[in-house]
């Protein structure tokens, strides 16, 4: 198996994040590089304080910030979430298919559509796809709901994992919206590999990406990255582009609530 250096750091971080912890050995054997190679990608995955090295191999890193549970983050900038939501809201079209994914900004989305006919509604987002259900149901719009299969992941009320990454990959969509925990020049991530997975999915496989993110977002860099930020159609944000951002290139669409 031959990656470029990123992939093969995302390797291991997912065989870590599989198993808890790993060994040099066993990586280099499956990676077809050297044992060498592999305490480079180690060290610096440790520099980035993405695991801890042990003898041998390494363990995961006891102080990576973790995710709130979903419950505790609905309260976290709740109004501005609203109004990110309406914004997002606004810009489905009759006869779209759409994707979101999980978080409490995606639940605010999945609140604000309204009006609109013939919609497709993907979704990895349980209390999401409830409320669209329930939505759909009243007639506030028109189309149908598609739950994504999967693992569920109880805390963040997300499904993820490989068969949900399978069911995407069959999809085309006219828009994506995103959630993420971090924006930077750089680009956008997130804390849950898995779940970060299948968003990086959903930026693929649509021709629009909208990344919902309040002002609390800006700056952050969780654990796992989801894509370059010149990926994203246009971030939706209750704060205006950062002025250093505007003035070091970047080169985004911006919607400011």
């Amino acid at each position: 198996m031959m990656l470029l250096p990123d992939e093969r750091r995302q390797y291991i971080l997912e065989q870590l994040q599989r198993y808890g912890k790993i060994q040099v050995a066993s990586l280099a054997s499956a990676l077809t590089v050297t044992q060498e190679t592999i305490r480079r990608d180690l060290d610096e995955l440790e520099a980035k304080q993405m695991l801890k090295r042990v003898y041998g191999g390494a363990v995961a890193y006891s102080h990576v910030n973790q995710e709130p549970r979903f419950e505790k983050k609905s309260g976290i900038e709740h109004v501005a979430k609203q109004a990110i939501g309406e914004a997002a809201a606004a810009l489905i079209q009759d006869g779209d298919t759409i994707v979101i994914d999980v978080g409490t900004t995606a639940v605010e989305l999945a609140r604000a559509i309204r009006g609109v006919v013939r919609v497709t509604i993907v979704t990895n987002s349980i209390p999401a796809a409830e409320l669209l259900n329930e939505r759909l149901e009243a007639k506030w719009f028109d189309g149908k709901v598609i739950m994504l299969g999967g693992v569920t992941h109880p805390e963040q009320k997300s499904i993820a994992g490989a068969l949900t990454c399978e069911l995407l990959a069959r999809f085309r969509f006219d828009k994506a919206f995103i959630s993420c925990g971090g924006i930077t020049p750089a680009g956008i991530s997130d804390y849950d590999m898995e779940e970060s997975l299948c968003s990086a999915l959903m930026i693929q496989q649509a021709k629009q990406v909208y990344v919902l993110g309040d002002r609390s977002k800006l700056g952050g860099t969780p654990f796992f990255r989801i894509c370059d930020l010149d990926k994203v159609t246009a971030v939706i944000c209750n704060a205006p582009l950062p002025g250093d951002w505007a003035r070091s290139g970047v080169n985004v669409g911006w919607i400011t609530t």
